[in-house]
């Protein structure tokens, strides 16, 4: 009995762990789906912990910690001690070290202690700093005529060192930059170089979609992004819906172009005409995911439009290549040529839901007479009697 209660406390009534949800408030979140598995956090002494925003690390718990998701810790840095929370522990540490192209046995820092109040408060003290020297190394930066915009600072857990995140478009020779703000700061200076779609995902943000910006939540290899993505989708070339936050053209039109790709090559080629009996049809649309092709009598506008499945198209080219011609576009049976509705209110009035508040407003009570009216005509009564 006492096990079943503790397995409740640990897991949950439901019976599903909680242990590695932790919470989702933090960028690059994992959600550790081994973490009820007996013996996850015997298997490695690696855990992962992650710093302001989406710098992550990965340290070694020789000190046989017992840390779990969310704890506070002060790890190695150089020089000092830096203050993380521990975002991953145990087996799919493993699995997270090949995306960093690690091995456990590679040279790793240590993991410290929890962090104790002291370190906090330190912690706090430094971080409150870093809005400031933002600031005032961007004039520094501007005085030296650097071509180049520091995006954000991290200073490290101690206070010992900060970490200067910048973008420039071409090679900048800082070493000027560093001595100054060596000088002003009286701090151990860093630079580090980022993209743009890497300074969106540092700041954060919500899409279009509604949802938080990938590069802020799972996204850590930022691969290319091409127009060639859009064409393949059939993606309006609008650079103001094409482009995301960062202006740069958006990560998840890379999620699906693979699929339209390979389903694209059993459509016929586009510049390609069909002959039959009744004319000649010209290519005017494809919907790629439902397999459709929408063929038009006129070369330059849309007329006579008759959509049909690619199979028929693919077979329609076979034949006009043995010199032959169907009767007909549509082949036997086949009722794709029907017209579907291109406009959502087409068929409906725009203003039906205020004629509806103002039909229910108008009915009268099932018993046939309108008590307001009742109201109104006694009230006249009573004032003609007052006359």
């Amino acid at each position: 009995m006492n096990d079943e209660l503790k397995y409740k406390e640990q897991n949950g009534t439901s019976g599903i762990c909680c242990e590695g949800c932790g919470k989702m408030d933090a960028p690059l979140n994992t959600f550790d789906w081994l973490a009820d598995v007996p013996g996850n956090y015997e298997d490695t002494d690696i855990v992962e912990v992650q710093f302001k925003n989406t710098r992550k690390g990965y340290y070694r718990n020789s000190n046989k910690l017992q840390l779990a998701k969310g704890d506070i810790v002060a790890v190695e840095a150089n020089p000092g001690h830096d203050i993380g929370r521990v975002t991953l522990t145990g087996r799919l540490v493993l699995l997270q070290l090949r995306k960093a192209r690690l091995t456990p046995e590679s040279e790793l820092k240590r993991v410290y202690r929890k962090a104790k109040p002291v370190d906090m408060e330190k912690y706090e003290e430094a971080k409150a700093k870093e809005h400031d020297t933002m600031i005032r190394s961007r004039q520094i930066a501007k005085d030296l005529n650097l071509d180049m915009k520091i995006g954000d600072v991290e200073y490290q857990g101690d206070g010992n060192k900060a970490i200067f995140y910048y973008i420039a478009d071409n090679r900048v020779d800082f070493r000027q930059l560093i001595k100054v703000l060596a000088e002003v700061f009286r701090v151990k200076i860093e630079m580090k170089q980022i993209g743009a779609r890497q300074e969106a995902g540092r700041i954060g943000g919500i899409g279009p979609c509604g949802r938080e910006l990938c590069c802020a939540t799972f996204t850590t290899n930022f691969v290319s992004v091409s127009t060639l993505a859009a064409r393949f989708q059939d993606i309006s070339l609008n650079p103001q819906k094409l482009a995301g936050q960062c202006a740069k053209l958006k990560c998840c039109m890379n999620y699906e172009v693979d699929a339209y790709v390979e389903a694209s090559k059993r459509f016929p080629p586009r510049d390609v005409e069909l002959e039959t009996a009744e004319g000649t049809y010209y290519f005017f649309k494809a919907d790629i995911l439902r397999g459709e092709v929408t063929y038009s009598s006129d070369k330059h506008i849309p007329a006579n439009l008759k959509t049909i499945t690619a199979r028929r198209a693919k077979q329609i080219v076979e034949i006009n290549k043995r010199g032959e011609k169907p009767e007909t576009l549509l082949e036997d049976g086949d009722a794709r040529d029907e017209r579907r509705s291109s406009d959502l209110l087409e068929q409906n009035n725009i203003d039906r839901f205020d004629n509806a508040s103002r039909n229910k407003r108008r009915k009268r009570p099932a018993g046939g007479r309108d008590h307001r009216n009742d109201s109104r005509k006694g009230r006249r009564n009573d004032d003609s009697k007052a006359e």
